[in-house]
C-alpha cells in the first residue's frame, strides 16, 4: 500500500513537472513571437533590385505601347492625320526644345498646379478636421463636400470665367474648388479611422482643442490624409488642364493645356498626342517624385513596409 501511494505520489510531481515545462516553453515561445514582432528587419535594396523591380516596367511599358502604336500606323488602321507615326510626335518634341519652349511651356502648368495645390491644402486641411469633429457641421458640409469631389472639374471654368475673367485668379479658383473636397474627405475618412481610445488617452494627458488636433489627430489620420492629397493632387492637375484647355488670353501664357489646345485648332495630331503625352507625364513625375515617398514613409512607420514597395 505504502507503495502504491509513493509510486501516485512521484506519478503526480512528474505530471506538475510536465505541465510546468511545457507551461514554460509556451512562455518562451511567444516571447520570441514578440520579440520577432518588434524586431524591424531593414533590407537595403541593392541598385540591380531598383533597375528591376521599378525602373524597368515602366519602360517595358511605354516600349510595348510605342511597339503596338507602330503596328498600327503600318497597318493603316486608319488615316495618318488621325494615327501619326509616333517618330512625327518626337520631331515635334524635338522641335519644342530646340525653340526653347518646352521647359517654359511646362513650368507655367506645374507652378500653377503645385501653388494651388498648396492653397488648397491650407483651406481643405481645418476644413476636414471641423467637418470629421463637429457634428452639426458634418451634417451640414459632408454632402455638399462628397458632392464637389463627384462634380467634374471641368463644370467650374464658365462659371469661373464669367466671375474673375481670363486671369490666374480664375485658373486657381477652379483648382481650389477641384482639390478642396478631395483633400477635405480624405481627412475627415482617415479621422473617422482613428480609435476612440487615442483620444481618451489624449484628454487623460490634457490635449484638447489645437493640441490634440495636431498630436493626436492628424498624425493617427495620416494614412487617409496622404490618400486625400493624393487624390488632390489629380484633381488639381486635372482641373487645371480643364482650364486651361478651355480659357484662352495672352494674359495667362502658354502652358500644356492651351498648347494641347492649339495644336488641336491647328489640326497638328503629332502635336495633340505629344501635349497628351506631357500632361500625363507631368502628373505622374509629381505623384512619384514628391506623394509616393511620403506615403512610403507613413507606411514604413506604421510596420505596413511591404505595403509601400
Amino acid at each position: 500500500m505504502a507503495s502504491s501511494k509513493t509510486t501516485g505520489a512521484t506519478a503526480d510531481r512528474d505530471t506538475d513537472g510536465g505541465r510546468k515545462t511545457t507551461a514554460a516553453q509556451d512562455l518562451e515561445g511567444l516571447e520570441a513571437g514578440l520579440d520577432a514582432l518588434e524586431t524591424v528587419q531593414i533590407k537595403r535594396t541593392s541598385p540591380a533590385e531598383v533597375l528591376i523591380h521599378k525602373v524597368l516596367p515602366p519602360i517595358v511599358a511605354v516600349a510595348v505601347v510605342v511597339v503596338v502604336w507602330k503596328v498600327l500606323v503600318w497597318a493603316q488602321v486608319t488615316d495618318d492625320y488621325k494615327l501619326p507615326d509616333p517618330s512625327l510626335v518626337w520631331d515635334s518634341l524635338r522641335q519644342l526644345w530646340l525653340q526653347g519652349e518646352l521647359l517654359d511651356i511646362i513650368w507655367t502648368s506645374v507652378s500653377r498646379g503645385l501653388l494651388g495645390f498648396l492653397i488648397a491644402l491650407a483651406i481643405a486641411t481645418p476644413l476636414g478636421l471641423i467637418v470629421a469633429r463637429v457634428q452639426f457641421i458634418r451634417a451640414a458640409l459632408g454632402p455638399i463636400l462628397s458632392g464637389l469631389q463627384s462634380l467634374p472639374s471641368v463644370a467650374w471654368v464658365p462659371p469661373a470665367v464669367i466671375w474673375l475673367g481670363l486671369n490666374d485668379q480664375m485658373m486657381y479658383t477652379v483648382i481650389l474648388l477641384g482639390a478642396v473636397p478631395s483633400i477635405a474627405n480624405g481627412l475627415v475618412a482617415g479621422i473617422d479611422q482613428v480609435p476612440p481610445l487615442f483620444l481618451r488617452a489624449g484628454r487623460t494627458l490634457g490635449a484638447r482643442g489645437l493640441v490634440s488636433a495636431r498630436h493626436i489627430l492628424l498624425p493617427a489620420a495620416l494614412p487617409g490624409y496622404v490618400a486625400g492629397l493624393k487624390q488632390g493632387w489629380a484633381f488639381s492637375w486635372r482641373s487645371l488642364m480643364a482650364a486651361e484647355i478651355i480659357a484662352k488670353s495672352p494674359d495667362l501664357g502658354l502652358g500644356l493645356g492651351q498648347y494641347l489646345e492649339n495644336q488641336r485648332n491647328n489640326s497638328d495630331m503629332a502635336g495633340v498626342l505629344l501635349g497628351i503625352v506631357l500632361i500625363l507625364v507631368v502628373g505622374i513625375a509629381i505623384e512619384l517624385l514628391i506623394f509616393a515617398p511620403i506615403e512610403r514613409r507613413v507606411l514604413r512607420s506604421r510596420g505596413l513596409l511591404a505595403s509601400a514597395r
